[in-house]
C-alpha cells in the first residue's frame, strides 16, 4: 500500500473518532451538568530502523471542559446546583462510588433518591423518603420530608446529600457518564473522596450543559469536510497508481 494512502487513511479514520466525540457532546446539549468531552489530533512520528520519513496522526480526549454551564431556575425542589469544585455522589452500576454535576433528583418506586437512574449517595449511603413525603433540600444538602396530612412544624430530617469536593483534573469520566477519581488523585486522597461542609447546593435550581450546540455543529461540518478532503487524497493517489501501472504495461 502507498504510504500516502496509509496516511490518508489513518487521518479519516481519526476524523471519525472526532466526530463521534462531537456527536456524542451534542446529544447531550440538554443533559443537565453535563460536562463536554475535549478532543485533540496529534501527530505521531513512524519509528523505524532508520530515520523517522512519515507521521500519522491519531485522535484523543484528554478530558472534559469543567467550565460551568448556565443555570436554570425550574422552582423544582429536588432540582440543585453545585457550586464550581462541588460535586454528587452516586452509586456506580459496579456498586463503587462515582460523582455527577447532574442535579436532577428523582424518587423512585420504593423511596430511593436517584440521578440518572443511580441511588444518590449520603453520609450512610443511598438516601430514601418516606412514600408521598414533601422532600426539600436546604443549602448544606440535608433532606428534610412532610409526610402526607402531618403539621408543617413535623418536617423531620431523613438524609443529608455526600458533597464531595473535586478539581476537574482529578477526575476522569467513564462509558456510564459519571466521573471518578483518576489514579494519581486516589493515591493522594483515597479510593473515594470525603464530605465536604463547605460545599453548598441551590435548590430549586438545575446547572445546564456546558455544550454549545451551534459551536457542536460547526465542528461536525468542519469533520466532514475533513473527511471528504481525505477520501479525495486517497482516490487521487489510486488514480495515480492505476495511471503508472498503465505506462508501465505499454512499455
Amino acid at each position: 500500500m502507498d504510504h500516502a494512502i496509509y496516511t490518508a487513511m489513518g487521518a479519516a479514520s481519526q476524523t471519525l473518532n472526532q466526530q463521534a466525540v462531537t456527536a456524542s457532546n451534542l446529544a447531550n446539549a440538554s443533559t443537565p451538568g453535563f460536562r463536554a468531552q475535549l478532543n485533540a489530533l496529534r501527530a505521531v512520528p513512524v519509528e523505524g530502523l532508520s530515520l523517522p520519513t512519515r507521521t500519522l496522526v491519531t485522535a484523543s480526549t484528554p478530558g472534559a471542559n469543567m467550565t460551568p454551564g448556565d443555570l436554570d431556575y425550574t422552582t423544582r425542589p429536588l432540582d440543585v446546583a453545585l457550586q464550581q469544585d462541588g460535586w454528587l455522589a452516586v452509586q456506580g452500576a459496579d456498586g463503587a462510588e462515582a460523582y455527577t454535576r447532574n442535579g436532577n433528583i428523582q424518587v423512585n418506586a420504593t423511596g430511593q433518591l436517584t440521578i440518572m437512574g443511580r441511588p444518590v449517595m449520603g453520609d450512610g449511603g443511598p438516601i430514601v423518603v418516606p412514600e408521598g413525603a414533601q422532600v426539600t433540600i436546604a443549602a448544606d444538602g440535608t433532606i428534610s420530608a412532610l409526610n402526607p396530612g402531618d403539621a408543617p412544624n413535623t418536617v423531620a430530617p431523613v438524609g443529608r446529600l455526600k458533597l464531595v469536593k473535586a478539581e476537574g483534573n482529578e477526575v476522569v469520566r467513564g462509558d456510564d457518564g459519571l466521573f471518578r477519581l483518576n489514579a494519581q488523585a486516589r493515591q493522594a486522597r483515597g479510593a473515594v473522596l470525603q464530605p465536604d461542609p463547605t460545599i453548598r447546593v441551590m435548590a430549586g435550581v438545575l446547572e445546564g450543559s456546558n455544550v454549545k450546540p451551534v459551536e457542536a455543529m460547526t465542528d461536525m461540518i468542519a469533520n466532514a469536510r475533513r473527511f471528504e478532503m481525505q477520501m479525495k487524497i486517497i482516490s487521487s493517489v489510486d488514480e495515480n497508481e492505476q495511471r503508472a501501472n498503465q505506462l508501465l504495461s505499454m512499455s
